[in-house]
Protein backbone atom coordinates (compact mmCIF):
# COMPACT_ATOMS: atom_id res chain seq x y z
CA UNK A 1 0.00 0.00 0.00
CA UNK A 2 1.40 3.24 -1.10
CA UNK A 3 -0.33 6.10 1.25
CA UNK A 4 -0.53 9.44 0.77
CA UNK A 5 3.04 10.00 2.66
CA UNK A 6 4.52 13.14 3.00
CA UNK A 7 7.92 12.61 1.80
CA UNK A 8 7.05 11.18 -1.20
CA UNK A 9 4.80 14.08 -2.24
CA UNK A 10 7.89 16.16 -1.42
CA UNK A 11 10.72 14.31 -2.68
CA UNK A 12 10.11 11.01 -4.20
CA UNK A 13 14.02 10.17 -4.14
CA UNK A 14 15.44 13.77 -4.83
CA UNK A 15 14.29 12.92 -8.69
CA UNK A 16 10.94 14.90 -8.52
CA UNK A 17 13.39 17.98 -6.72
CA UNK A 18 16.25 17.68 -9.66
CA UNK A 19 13.84 17.70 -12.35
CA UNK A 20 11.54 20.68 -11.12
CA UNK A 21 15.62 22.50 -10.57
CA UNK A 22 15.96 22.20 -14.46
CA UNK A 23 12.37 23.05 -15.60
CA UNK A 24 13.11 26.12 -13.20
CA UNK A 25 16.30 27.04 -14.93
CA UNK A 26 14.63 26.40 -18.58
CA UNK A 27 11.48 29.09 -17.33
CA UNK A 28 13.75 31.22 -15.94
CA UNK A 29 16.45 31.47 -18.24
CA UNK A 30 13.66 31.58 -20.95
CA UNK A 31 11.87 34.82 -19.69
CA UNK A 32 14.88 36.33 -18.92
CA UNK A 33 16.27 36.08 -22.16
CA UNK A 34 12.92 37.30 -23.56
CA UNK A 35 13.00 40.93 -21.22
CA UNK A 36 17.15 40.80 -22.13
CA UNK A 37 15.71 41.04 -25.45
CA UNK A 38 12.65 43.31 -25.21
CA UNK A 39 14.58 45.84 -23.16
CA UNK A 40 18.41 45.86 -24.60
CA UNK A 41 19.02 48.22 -27.54
CA UNK A 42 20.18 47.22 -30.74
CA UNK A 43 23.12 46.95 -31.79
CA UNK A 44 24.25 49.50 -34.60
CA UNK A 45 24.68 49.42 -38.18
CA UNK A 46 28.61 49.23 -37.62
CA UNK A 47 28.03 46.68 -35.40
CA UNK A 48 27.52 42.72 -35.95
CA UNK A 49 24.20 41.07 -36.11
CA UNK A 50 21.15 42.60 -34.14
CA UNK A 51 20.30 40.96 -31.07
CA UNK A 52 17.24 39.02 -31.67
CA UNK A 53 14.32 38.98 -29.75
CA UNK A 54 12.62 36.37 -28.17
CA UNK A 55 9.09 35.55 -30.21
CA UNK A 56 6.22 36.38 -28.42
CA UNK A 57 3.85 33.93 -29.54
CA UNK A 58 2.02 31.41 -26.93
CA UNK A 59 4.18 28.15 -28.56
CA UNK A 60 7.15 30.58 -27.02
CA UNK A 61 5.74 31.27 -23.58
CA UNK A 62 4.68 27.58 -22.52
CA UNK A 63 8.04 25.83 -23.73
CA UNK A 64 8.94 25.89 -19.85
CA UNK A 65 5.73 24.37 -19.69
CA UNK A 66 6.56 21.19 -21.85
CA UNK A 67 10.20 20.55 -19.81
CA UNK A 68 8.02 19.04 -17.13
CA UNK A 69 4.24 18.85 -18.21
CA UNK A 70 4.77 17.55 -22.25
CA UNK A 71 4.82 19.74 -25.45
CA UNK A 72 1.18 19.79 -25.51
CA UNK A 73 0.44 19.47 -21.78
CA UNK A 74 -0.30 15.85 -22.17
CA UNK A 75 1.99 14.32 -18.73
CA UNK A 76 5.16 13.00 -19.03
CA UNK A 77 6.02 9.17 -17.44
CA UNK A 78 7.09 11.07 -14.01
CA UNK A 79 4.60 10.14 -11.45
CA UNK A 80 4.59 13.87 -10.49
CA UNK A 81 4.32 16.45 -13.32
CA UNK A 82 0.13 15.71 -13.99
CA UNK A 83 -1.25 16.08 -17.61
CA UNK A 84 -2.46 19.62 -18.42
CA UNK A 85 -4.50 19.52 -21.42
CA UNK A 86 -8.14 19.74 -21.82
CA UNK A 87 -8.80 20.38 -18.31
CA UNK A 88 -11.57 23.79 -18.03
CA UNK A 89 -9.67 26.84 -18.46
CA UNK A 90 -11.51 28.27 -15.42
CA UNK A 91 -9.14 25.37 -12.93
CA UNK A 92 -6.14 25.99 -14.82
CA UNK A 93 -6.40 29.47 -14.24
CA UNK A 94 -7.04 28.91 -10.57
CA UNK A 95 -4.37 26.55 -10.50
CA UNK A 96 -1.87 28.92 -11.76
CA UNK A 97 -3.19 32.04 -9.04
CA UNK A 98 -2.76 29.23 -6.72
CA UNK A 99 1.07 28.66 -6.98
CA UNK A 100 1.48 32.35 -7.59
CA UNK A 101 -0.13 33.50 -4.76
CA UNK A 102 1.29 30.88 -2.15
CA UNK A 103 -2.19 28.77 -1.51
CA UNK A 104 -0.80 25.82 -3.37
CA UNK A 105 2.99 25.24 -2.34
CA UNK A 106 5.62 23.74 -4.73
CA UNK A 107 8.59 25.88 -5.18
CA UNK A 108 9.64 25.90 -8.75
CA UNK A 109 6.26 26.83 -9.29
CA UNK A 110 5.93 29.53 -6.91
CA UNK A 111 8.88 30.85 -7.91
CA UNK A 112 8.02 30.77 -11.59
CA UNK A 113 4.58 32.55 -11.43
CA UNK A 114 5.29 34.80 -8.58
CA UNK A 115 5.57 38.42 -10.85
CA UNK A 116 3.27 37.06 -13.68
CA UNK A 117 -0.05 39.44 -14.37
CA UNK A 118 -3.25 37.03 -14.31
CA UNK A 119 -4.20 38.00 -18.05
CA UNK A 120 -0.81 36.50 -18.81
CA UNK A 121 -1.77 33.29 -16.43
CA UNK A 122 -5.67 33.37 -18.01
CA UNK A 123 -3.94 33.01 -21.76
CA UNK A 124 -1.77 29.94 -20.71
CA UNK A 125 -4.97 28.36 -18.89
CA UNK A 126 -6.60 28.89 -22.13
CA UNK A 127 -3.91 27.38 -24.63
CA UNK A 128 -3.83 24.30 -22.60
CA UNK A 129 -7.05 23.94 -21.88
CA UNK A 130 -7.58 24.18 -25.67
CA UNK A 131 -5.17 21.30 -26.61
CA UNK A 132 -6.60 17.34 -26.91
CA UNK A 133 -3.32 15.56 -27.11
CA UNK A 134 -4.34 11.36 -27.06
CA UNK A 135 -4.44 9.39 -23.68
CA UNK A 136 -2.11 7.38 -22.77
CA UNK A 137 -2.94 3.74 -21.99
CA UNK A 138 -3.82 3.34 -18.27
CA UNK A 139 -1.08 2.50 -15.65
CA UNK A 140 -0.68 -1.38 -14.66
CA UNK A 141 -3.03 -2.10 -11.29
CA UNK A 142 -0.73 -2.35 -8.87
CA UNK A 143 -3.15 -3.13 -5.44
CA UNK A 144 -4.44 -5.86 -4.31
CA UNK A 145 -8.45 -6.28 -5.78
CA UNK A 146 -9.75 -5.46 -2.76
CA UNK A 147 -8.05 -2.08 -2.39
CA UNK A 148 -9.17 -1.13 -6.35
CA UNK A 149 -12.85 -2.56 -5.45
CA UNK A 150 -12.61 0.14 -2.69
CA UNK A 151 -11.43 2.50 -4.56
CA UNK A 152 -14.29 2.10 -7.07
CA UNK A 153 -16.92 2.57 -4.38
CA UNK A 154 -15.70 5.58 -2.80
CA UNK A 155 -15.27 7.20 -6.80
CA UNK A 156 -17.94 6.22 -7.99
CA UNK A 157 -20.77 6.04 -4.59
CA UNK A 158 -19.13 7.53 -1.80
CA UNK A 159 -19.25 6.66 1.74
CA UNK A 160 -22.60 7.76 3.15
CA UNK A 161 -21.82 6.69 6.65
CA UNK A 162 -18.36 9.19 6.92
CA UNK A 163 -20.39 11.96 4.70
CA UNK A 164 -18.12 11.04 2.06
CA UNK A 165 -19.21 12.44 -1.57
CA UNK A 166 -18.81 9.97 -4.62
CA UNK A 167 -15.84 11.77 -6.98
CA UNK A 168 -18.00 11.28 -10.02
CA UNK A 169 -20.80 13.71 -8.36
CA UNK A 170 -18.16 16.84 -9.09
CA UNK A 171 -16.13 15.23 -11.21
CA UNK A 172 -18.70 13.72 -13.69
CA UNK A 173 -19.76 10.21 -14.35
CA UNK A 174 -16.42 9.94 -17.11
CA UNK A 175 -14.39 11.83 -15.10
CA UNK A 176 -13.61 14.33 -17.34
CA UNK A 177 -14.62 17.13 -15.36
CA UNK A 178 -16.81 20.49 -15.34
CA UNK A 179 -16.76 23.39 -16.77
CA UNK A 180 -15.75 25.88 -15.64
CA UNK A 181 -13.28 25.12 -12.86
CA UNK A 182 -13.51 21.44 -11.73
CA UNK A 183 -10.94 19.17 -13.27
CA UNK A 184 -10.90 15.51 -15.17
CA UNK A 185 -9.04 13.07 -13.00
CA UNK A 186 -8.47 10.93 -16.17
CA UNK A 187 -4.67 10.02 -17.61
CA UNK A 188 -3.14 10.70 -14.01
CA UNK A 189 -0.58 8.72 -12.47
CA UNK A 190 -1.56 7.24 -9.50
CA UNK A 191 1.24 8.74 -6.60
CA UNK A 192 0.65 11.94 -8.48
CA UNK A 193 -3.51 11.84 -7.14
CA UNK A 194 -2.29 10.43 -3.98
CA UNK A 195 0.40 12.93 -3.49
CA UNK A 196 -2.79 15.58 -4.25
CA UNK A 197 -5.10 14.44 -1.87
CA UNK A 198 -2.63 13.81 0.95
CA UNK A 199 -1.55 17.49 0.15
CA UNK A 200 -5.71 18.37 0.73
CA UNK A 201 -5.66 16.54 3.76
CA UNK A 202 -2.41 17.96 5.29
CA UNK A 203 -3.07 21.56 4.48
CA UNK A 204 0.02 21.98 1.70
CA UNK A 205 -2.70 22.67 -1.03
CA UNK A 206 -5.97 24.62 -0.57
CA UNK A 207 -7.98 26.92 -2.26
CA UNK A 208 -10.69 29.90 -1.85
CA UNK A 209 -13.47 28.98 0.94
CA UNK A 210 -14.76 26.65 1.10
CA UNK A 211 -12.26 24.66 0.24
CA UNK A 212 -14.08 21.33 -0.52
CA UNK A 213 -11.74 19.10 -1.58
CA UNK A 214 -10.03 20.00 1.78
CA UNK A 215 -13.30 18.93 3.61
CA UNK A 216 -13.08 16.19 1.54
CA UNK A 217 -9.56 14.50 1.94
CA UNK A 218 -9.87 15.04 5.72
CA UNK A 219 -11.99 12.17 6.19
CA UNK A 220 -10.19 9.73 3.90
CA UNK A 221 -7.47 7.51 5.44
CA UNK A 222 -4.44 6.48 3.87
CA UNK A 223 -6.06 3.29 2.85
CA UNK A 224 -8.83 5.38 0.87
CA UNK A 225 -6.62 7.40 -0.98
CA UNK A 226 -4.32 4.33 -2.01
CA UNK A 227 -8.00 2.84 -3.59
CA UNK A 228 -9.30 5.87 -4.83
CA UNK A 229 -5.57 7.02 -6.66
CA UNK A 230 -5.33 3.25 -7.96
CA UNK A 231 -8.95 3.06 -9.26
CA UNK A 232 -8.51 6.67 -11.35
CA UNK A 233 -5.17 5.79 -12.82
CA UNK A 234 -6.68 2.46 -13.81
CA UNK A 235 -9.74 4.36 -15.74
CA UNK A 236 -9.65 4.75 -19.73
CA UNK A 237 -10.18 8.12 -20.89
CA UNK A 238 -13.70 7.97 -22.91
CA UNK A 239 -14.17 8.47 -26.77
CA UNK A 240 -14.96 12.31 -26.20
CA UNK A 241 -12.96 13.13 -23.26
CA UNK A 242 -14.37 16.93 -22.76
CA UNK A 243 -15.55 18.20 -19.59
CA UNK A 244 -19.36 18.24 -18.92
CA UNK A 245 -21.23 21.91 -19.28
CA UNK A 246 -21.28 23.89 -16.44
CA UNK A 247 -23.83 23.33 -13.91
CA UNK A 248 -25.16 19.68 -15.16
CA UNK A 249 -23.77 18.32 -11.82
CA UNK A 250 -25.37 18.97 -8.67
CA UNK A 251 -22.76 19.37 -6.24
CA UNK A 252 -22.84 18.38 -2.85
CA UNK A 253 -20.36 20.43 -1.23
CA UNK A 254 -20.37 24.22 -1.99
CA UNK A 255 -16.77 24.77 -3.07
CA UNK A 256 -14.93 28.70 -3.27
CA UNK A 257 -13.46 28.29 -6.53
CA UNK A 258 -16.57 27.31 -7.86
CA UNK A 259 -19.73 29.15 -8.52
CA UNK A 260 -22.67 26.57 -8.27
Amino acid sequence: MRPANRTRQIDNGGYVRNVAKLCAFFLSAFFSFGAFAADSPKESPAGSAALERAPDTMQARVMGCAACHGAHGEGTDNDYFPRLSGKPAGYLYNQLLAFRDGRRKYPPMNYLLAYLPDAYLKQIADYFAGERPPFPPPAPVKVEAKTLDLGKTLVTKGDASRRVPACVSCHGASMTGMEPAIPGLLGLHADYLSAQLGAWRYGTRSTVAPDCMAQVAKLLNDRDITAIAAYLASLPAPADPVPVAAGSLKMPLACGSVHN
